[in-house]
Order: structure tokens, then sequence, then C-alpha cells
């Protein structure tokens, strides 16, 4: 092997990576531009466009034989079935909470995502936790609950987002597919419930994509591609990356959608948040920092 490979692949590694990262950042000025559409339809158009974008990937990528393995297994298509359902629920409530001007409440969901993943490793999983890593996940808990007592509720959308991305995560880590062919066969899964409500939608004239409305079409087409690519790249960035890398840089995500709710859409934030917040930002750097240590002291 060259010497210098290695190098280079993390190089690769690292500018693919930031690339989907920040490209995440961004969704929100995305679905801002539909928020005129219903989520539900966004997200019919979003798994049908994603599916088309799959079909084309599959055989480039060569995942196809993946995906005939994959569909001849019935766990493993339940799994995926299951996965394919939270993936839903997360998009369709990413996209609402986008739409009804709740930026700020969607980044605190992914900045709590991580976070899931780890409670869910610990008690269905029984992967051991450091004191430093519980503790931090303890001091997230109490953040959530003081947010949520001083909003009254209003963060359920940044709940739902980051258990159902967790238990997503859940599945995926247990379901035994490559990344490509599982995607795709969760779009599969989910294009005939698309596909009849879009039906619905032309049946009853209320559907906002055809020639009548052409920005508006373009931008639903295009939600598969933006959807899908960077699905496949972060696959191969994961390939060409350290886990505990790949984790830490995950934060850029929630790190935009926060600045771009707060600065750009102005969106209230008093000290009451601004402390929960930092409360939960303090919990992931004391994780990402004992996570760093543990990966440092094993090699």
């Amino acid at each position: 092997m060259n010497p210098a490979e290695p190098a280079h692949n993390q190089r690769v590694g690292l500018a693919m990576a930031l690339g989907v990262f920040l490209s995440w950042g961004l969704f929100p000025s995305y679905f801002k531009l539909l928020a005129s559409v219903p989520s539900t339809e966004v997200l019919s158009h979003r798994i049908m466009w994603s599916a088309v974008v799959m079909l084309l990937l599959l055989p480039l990528g060569g995942g196809v034989a993946d995906f005939r393995r994959a569909i001849r297994d019935r766990r493993v298509v339940g799994l995926i079935g299951l996965s394919a359902v939270l993936i839903g629920v997360n998009w369709l409530t990413y996209v609402s909470t986008i739409a009804d001007g709740h930026v700020l409440e969607a980044s605190l969901g992914y900045f709590l995502a991580p976070l899931a993943n780890v409670a869910l490793g610990r008690l269905v999983l029984g992967e051991r936790l450091t004191p430093l890593q519980t503790g931090a996940c303890l001091l997230a808990v109490g953040a959530v609950a003081a947010l949520a007592l001083g909003t009254e509720g209003e963060i359920w959308r940044a709940i739902v987002l980051a258990i159902s991305f967790g238990f997503y995560g859940l599945v995926r880590k247990t379901v035994r597919v490559e990344a490509l062919p599982g995607n795709a066969l969760e779009c599969f899964l989910l294009v005939p419930f698309a596909a009849a409500y879009l039906l619905w939608c032309v049946g009853n004239g209320v559907s906002h994509f055809g020639p009548a409305v052409p920005g508006i079409s373009t931008l639903l087409a295009l939600s598969g591609v933006i959807t899908a690519v960077p699905l496949i790249a972060f696959a191969a960035a994961a390939r060409r990356l350290k886990l505990s890398t790949l984790g830490l840089m995950q934060f850029v995500t929630p790190s935009m959608v926060f600045l771009l709710g707060a600065f750009v859409y102005g969106e209230p934030f008093g000290l009451a948040k601004l402390a929960c917040f930092a409360a939960i930002w303090t919990a992931l750097a004391l994780y990402a920092r004992e996570t760093l240590r543990l990966t440092r002291a094993s090699a």
C-alpha cells in the first residue's frame, strides 16, 4: 500500500463529511421555500424522488447484489421496514417543524440525537458508559426537562426528532445490510404510501406539483437529490474516517441550523433558552472529550 494513501483517504473523507454536514445544515433554508406546501405532500415527494435517485445509484454503486440478498431475507426486510417508518416520522416532523417556524427546535432535536443514541446503546445494547459520559447525559436530560417546563412543553418536536433518529440509528446498527441497499430498500418500502397520497392530492385537485407551479415542482423534485446524495456521501465518508471523528463532525449540522434560526430567521431566544442550550452544549463537549480520550487510549 502507498504510505500516502491512508492520509489521502482521510482528507477525502473529511471533505466529504464536511460537505454532507454543511448541506444538511442548509436544509431549513430549502424547506422554508416549500412552506406553502403541506408537509405530508413534501414528504411524499421526497420519498418518491429519493426512490428514483436510488434506482440510478444502486447499479452505479455496485449495490444491486446486496439489495437482492436483502429483499430475500425476511428479518432484514422487517427491520428495514421499521427503520423506514422511523425515518419517515423523522422527515415529516423535521419538515413540519421548519414550515411552522421552529428552526431552533429542529436544531435542539439534532443536538439531542447523539445523546439519544448513547442512551439507547446503554439501555438496549448494554454498552458501557464512563462516569463522565453518564454525567454528560444526565446534564443534557436535566437541561431538556428545564426547557420543557419553561416553554410549557413546546419542545415536543425536538424530542420526537431526537427519539425517532435515535431509534433509527439503533435499528440500522442491528440490521446486516450495507448503507446504499438499505437506504434504497427504505425508500422503496415507503413508495406505495407516498404514491397513494400524491394520487389522492391529484384526484382532489390539491396537488402542488405540475406545470402551473414550475418553481415549487422543481424544488419538490430536487428534494430527492438533496436527500439521497448526501446519504451516499455520508456512507462513503464513514468508510474513510474514524467513528469518533465522524461523531464530532456531526455537530456542524445542528450548529448551522441553530445559527439560521437565531440570526437569519430571528426566532425568539431568551436567556432561559440560552442557558438550557449552553448546558446541552456543555454535555456534548464533555461526552466528545471523553470519547476522544477513550479512542486514544485504545489506540
